[in-house]
């Protein structure tokens, strides 16, 4: 097996089975997608298959502990709603910024064909439709497209079709464990954050009328999925708010839909992985490009319901960011006077401060952190305030009363 490289068959057939899982016990349609930290770690430094599979244990026996602990609740409870919005538009921004990035990237399609533009304004020109026709199957016709842009390719190619034989990774033994705990280290908080704490903070705000996964259970399906795939040469998988977002944005409703994607990329692992590896590889930039800018702007769009009813800590104390739980009726969605214009600013703030964080540090936890000093910052300052209001008031009483 190439360096860096799992077994796409074997990734396939196991996140083929998580999705039909996960659309059954969970009923929305949760994503299975890669650990990008674990993936950028293992293409850098060419880890081989053992050094990703013990990155991926490690990974889902942390969350595992998290999620039995209850611990994963207990932070969800304690980071305040502006820092997980402000996660979820950092990033949906990054995922527009990387889609723009593809979009006008020249691949082998782009020198290899007389009129690339073509196809990119094509892609564009849906992508418009998309937005104005919400009901347009976009991702279905993108991805049809670029097939068909891919299959001519292969011709030349043929890949022959086979049955996937399972290999059970020995990867305690074989593998460094210090390479496998590298790339375990920046994923961790990444999972947390974005693939736990966000992800069921999403799935909240997208489907408010249906039961929704709490952290713990995220975590739990998170930990399980890799402890279990990761023996077999499978990708380390979790679910992320970008892929949510994505799936939400393309026509995705109900469990139904990731049962069905689960069973095609099941198909494909058990009977054709060499020859669909071929062919997504042949999918021009430009189509993947208008996929993620579509899917980052649905993920972003969740920033703008910060200070209105629909958001969960809207009604209530939040450690600081709203003294008082409103009394006043709501006005097109937001809070009354009790949300002042200072607490809306504040909130705001927050959330930006998070989501540039991550965009301008290319990471989760560098704005996870940033958004959390400025929450406790603000903490500390009306502590601070409160007290010098009662030093002063017991001032003005002792200055009367001496009169």
């Amino acid at each position: 097996m190439p360096p860096g490289i799992q077994d796409l068959s074997s990734t396939l057939v196991f996140t083929g089975l998580f999705n039909i899982l996960t659309g059954l016990f969970f009923g929305v349609p949760l994503p299975v997608q890669p650990m990008k930290a674990i993936a950028a770690v293992a293409l850098s430094r060419l880890f081989d298959a053992e050094e990703v599979a013990v990155a991926g244990l490690i990974v889902g026996i942390v969350v595992a502990v998290l999620s039995v602990s209850r611990l994963l609740d207990w932070f969800n409870r304690k980071i305040p709603v502006p820092v997980i919005k402000g996660i979820q538009v950092g990033v949906g921004l990054s995922l527009i910024s990387n889609g723009g990035s593809m979009f006008i990237e020249e691949d082998e399609f782009f020198l290899s064909h007389d009129l690339p533009q073509l196809l990119q304004f094509v892609a564009f020109v849906g992508f418009l439709a998309g937005n104005v026709f919400r009901r347009l199957p976009l991702a279905l016709i993108l991805l049809f497209l670029g097939i068909l842009v891919a299959l001519p390719s292969l011709i030349n190619h043929p890949q022959a079709l086979g049955i996937w034989h399972p290999h059970l990774l020995m990867p305690i033994q074989n593998a460094s464990v210090q390479a496998g705990l590298d790339a375990a280290l920046g994923q961790i908080p990444l999972t947390v954050l974005n693939s736990v704490i966000a992800v069921s903070a999403l799935s909240a705000d997208l489907f408010p009328d249906v039961s929704t996964p709490s952290p713990t259970t995220i975590g739990i399906s998170v930990a399980g999925m890799n402890l279990v795939g990761c023996w077999f040469g499978s990708m380390p998988v979790c679910h992320g708010s970008g892929g949510l977002a994505a799936q939400y944005r393309f026509g995705a409703r109900s469990g139904a839909s990731v049962i069905f994607l689960g069973l095609i990329k099941l198909l494909l692992g058990l009977f054709a992985g060499r020859f669909a590896q071929d062919v997504f590889q042949g999918i021009p930039n430009a189509i993947l490009g208008i996929m993620l800018i579509a899917a980052g702007l649905e993920l972003a769009n969740v920033g703008e319901a910060l200070n209105t009813a629909e958001a969960r800590d809207i009604s209530g104390d939040d450690d600081g960011l709203i003294i008082n739980p409103p009394s006043q009726n709501w006005s097109n969605g937001i809070a009354g006077e009790d949300l002042t214009l200072e607490r809306r600013k504040r909130r705001w703030t927050l959330m930006l401060i998070t989501a540039g964080g991550i965009i301008a540090l290319k990471s989760d936890t560098a704005g996870f952190v940033a958004g959390m000093l400025c929450h406790w910052s603000y903490q500390w300052y009306d502590r601070y305030d409160a007290r010098r209001s009662i030093r002063e008031g017991t001032i003005r009483l002792v200055n009367d009363n001496s009169h």
